[in-house]
C-alpha cells in the first residue's frame, strides 16, 4: 500500500509518499510560505530528482493541489493518480485528553481538532485547514488517519501532569502538562529496545529529542511517565528560539518592563529567546558550537546551559523511574552533535554512564551505541523517523477498520 504522510504547519505543508511493502520513501517535499507567496521543494530520492518552484499558495488547498500535481503529472510523476494512494496519515500536534491514540478522520474529528486551537494556536487550526483541504483533492474512498504528538504522553500520572494552580483551572480550562514530540519518543524508544534485544516493558529509558525544539521523556516499560515540555512546547529545555522553563514571576516582570501584551510576550519567549537571545549569535546549534570554538563567551554560556539542562532531566528522570537502563539521543542536535552528547555524558559516572569519546565523535545520524563496555547504562544515538511511524499507524488502522 502507498501511504501519504502529511505534516501541516501554519504556513507549510510537509509530505512523504511511502511504499509500505518495504517502507521506502518514493517522494517527499515541502510546500512552504502558504498565505505569503509560496514555494515548493520536491524530491524523488530513487531518481536523484530535486525540484524547486516558486508557487502561489493563498491557502492550504492550493498547496495540496500542487502536491497532487507534482506527484501525478509531468516527466517526474511517481503515480498516475491519487487513487493509487491507499491512505493519508496526518501529524497533529495537540490532541489534549480527547485523543490518546491515532484515529480515522471524520468531519467530527476535524471539528474537535480545530476546537483545540486555543491549546496549540500555531498548529491545530492549520492541521484542520489541511485536513479539509486534503478531503477536497482526494478521492472520497481514500481513508485519512490522524496521529497525535500528545498521545504518547497520555500515560503520565496526575502527579506528573498537574500544575500547582487551582484544580478548577485544569477542569475548566484544561491547563496541564501535555508533552510533545510523542511520535518521535515512541519511535526511538521502541527502536532502541530492538537494538538492545530487549522487550520495551523491561526497560527504563531517557529519550533526549534535541533540535531547534527539544524535549526529554522518561519512558518506563514502554510508556511515557514524564516529559520536559508542558502545557505548550515552550517549557523544559532552552531551545533554538524558545526560552524553556522560566520563573513565572520573571515573565510578568519582563512584560512590565517592556510594556508587552500577553501575545507580544509569547512571541518574545517563543521566537526571540533561547540560543538566539542568549548567545546573540544564532538559533542554530551548529553556529553556537562554531562560536564556542572561537571562544565566544556568550556562546559558551549558551552551550553550557543546554548541556546542564539535559543533565538535570536525565538525573531527575532516573530518580522518577527508580533506575536507568539506557539514554538515547535523537533529533537534529542529538543525532549530529557529538559535542553536546559528550558534554552531557561527561562526569555521569555516578549514574553508571560512560561513553567512548572517540566513537561518539564518529557517529552522526546512524543507529549506534556510544557507551563503553563497562558502562552500566547504555547510551545510544537513534535516528528518529516520525513520518514512518505515522505511516505504520495509518496502515494498521486502515487494515483493521
Amino acid at each position: 500500500m502507498l501511504i501519504l504522510v502529511v505534516n501541516a504547519g501554519s504556513s507549510s505543508l510537509k509530505y512523504q509518499l511511502l511504499d509500505m511493502k518495504d517502507e521506502s520513501v518514493i517522494a517527499k517535499g515541502n510546500c512552504d510560505r502558504i498565505g505569503i507567496d509560496g514555494h515548493l521543494s520536491h524530491k524523488v530520492p530513487a531518481k536523484g530528482i530535486k525540484i524547486e518552484q516558486e508557487c502561489s499558495f493563498p491557502t492550504h488547498t492550493e498547496a495540496f493541489e500542487k502536491l497532487v500535481e507534482v506527484l501525478t503529472t509531468g516527466e517526474n510523476a511517481v503515480i498516475k493518480s491519487m487513487a493509487e494512494i491507499g491512505a493519508v496519515g496526518h501529524r497533529i500536534v495537540q490532541g489534549a485528553e480527547f485523543f490518546d491514540k491515532a484515529c480515522l478522520v471524520t468531519d467530527e474529528i476535524i471539528d474537535k481538532i480545530d476546537e483545540l486551537r486555543e491549546l496549540a494556536p500555531v498548529h491545530n487550526h492549520a492541521h484542520a485547514l489541511a485536513l479539509r483541504a486534503c478531503k477536497k483533492v482526494l478521492p472520497e474512498t481514500t481513508p485519512m488517519v490522524v496521529v497525535f504528538d500528545t498521545a504518547f504522553h497520555q500515560t503520565m500520572p496526575p502527579k506528573a501532569y498537574l500544575y500547582g494552580l487551582p484544580y478548577e483551572d485544569y477542569k475548566k480550562y484544561h491547563v496541564r502538562k501535555y508533552g510533545f514530540h510523542g511520535t518521535s519518543h515512541r519511535f526511538v524508544s521502541a527502536a532502541i529496545a530492538r537494538a538492545m534485544g530487549k522487550d520495551p516493558k523491561d526497560l527504563k529509558i531517557v529519550s533526549c529529542h534535541l533540535g531547534n525544539g527539544s524535549s526529554i521523556t522518561a519512558v518506563d516499560g514502554g510508556k511515557s511517565v514524564d516529559t520536559s515540555m508542558g502545557f505548550t512546547p515552550l517549557d523544559g529545555l532552552v531551545m533554538g528560539t524558545r526560552c524553556g522553563s522560566v520563573d513565572p514571576s520573571a515573565v510578568t516582570y519582563v512584560m512590565d518592563k517592556h510594556g508587552f501584551t500577553p501575545s507580544q510576550m509569547s512571541e518574545y519567549m517563543n521566537k526571540k529567546s533561547g540560543f538566539l537571545g542568549l548567545s546573540g549569535v544564532s538559533s542554530d546549534n551548529r553556529d553556537i558550537c562554531a562560536a564556542v570554538e572561537k571562544g565566544d563567551k556568550r556562546a559558551i554560556i549558551t552551550s553550557d546551559i543546554l548541556q546542564y539542562d539535559i543533565k538535570k532531566f536525565i538525573g531527575s528522570y532516573a530518580a522518577v523511574m527508580n533506575g536507568l537502563d539506557a539514554v538515547l539521543f535523537t533529533g537534529g542536535i542529538g543525532e549530529n552533535s557529538w559535542e553536546v552528547r559528550g558534554a552531557v555524558c561527561k562526569d555521569m559516572d555516578f549514574f553508571g554512564i560512560k561513553i567512548d569519546e572517540e566513537l561518539n565523535k564518529e557517529v552522526k545520524g546512524t543507529l549506534k551505541k556510544i557507551s563503553t563496555a563497562d558502562s552500566k547504562v547504555e547510551v545510544w544515538v537513534v535516528p528518529t523517523n516520525e513520518e514512518l511511524l505515522i505511516a505504520r499507524d495509518t496502515l494498521e488502522l486502515v487494515e483493521h477498520k
